[in-house]
């Protein structure tokens, strides 16, 4: 039995101190386990936003060099169809790896709506190409659909985004969401070609942009944490 006066010797006095090692090992293995499961269950939003603001900025700055007669830099139609094509097919890949790959052996609601939200894309996407398919059959002059087709695709891309932030309660995803809503509503205001130019800017910029500050929001988390 330890008498009141051992307890308030020097030596009983080191306790907390031999302890501390094993304290700050337990800190640094929650700390990693809770960046494990993060990474597990979310994933790398801001790679899926940076390969699309790359997309964008480089596909539809491209596709305005090829259309604008005042570009000093000459770019084949050829050549700006086949950069947005691979770029958003390289954006596309990212997007599914990133969505596939973080929620093996994660089971439950959330995944539930992670999967319906993502499948939510692509059925977004194939009725957008459906409507202006059938737009252009109707009728629709070509003026029309290179204002109409473009806007509408990152417009309704930032529906989706603003979708995300309220279903996770993220309200910078969600502002993200209201920024493309409106740079794709303005671009129609640039007339063609320079609402290619605003949607490279300011819709590719913007998802580049948040990109960044989505990283810079994590390390600052996991240094909280």
């Amino acid at each position: 039995m330890i008498s009141p006066e051992s307890a308030r010797s020097p030596g009983h006095a080191t306790c907390p101190d031999d302890a501390s090692p094993s304290v700050g090992a337990s800190l640094s293995f929650i700390t990693a386990w809770r960046r494990q499961t993060a990474r597990r269950l979310f994933g790398n939003p801001e790679l899926v936003l940076a390969a699309w603001g790359g997309a964008w900025l480089l596909g539809f700055g491209a596709c305005y060099l090829a259309s604008s007669p005042r570009s000093a830099l000459a770019v084949p139609g050829w050549l700006a169809y086949l950069v947005l094509g691979v770029s958003s097919a390289t954006a596309g890949v990212v997007s599914a790896v990133e969505t596939v790959r973080p929620g093996r052996g994660v089971v439950g609601p959330s995944r539930q709506v992670t999967t319906l939200y993502w499948w939510s894309w692509l059925l977004a996407t194939g009725g957008l190409c459906l409507l202006m398919l059938g737009l252009g059959r109707a009728g629709l002059s070509p003026a029309l659909l290179s204002l109409a087709w473009p806007g509408l695709a990152v417009l309704v891309s930032g529906v989706l985004y603003a979708v995300g932030g309220a279903l996770w309660q993220d309200r910078l995803y969600y502002a993200l969401g209201a920024w493309t809503v409106a740079v794709g509503a303005a671009s129609t205001f640039a007339g063609a070609p320079g609402n290619l130019a605003v949607l490279a800017l300011a819709g590719g910029g913007g998802l580049l942009v948040m990109a960044v500050v989505m990283v810079a929001r994590r390390t600052n988390r996991w240094t909280e944490a």
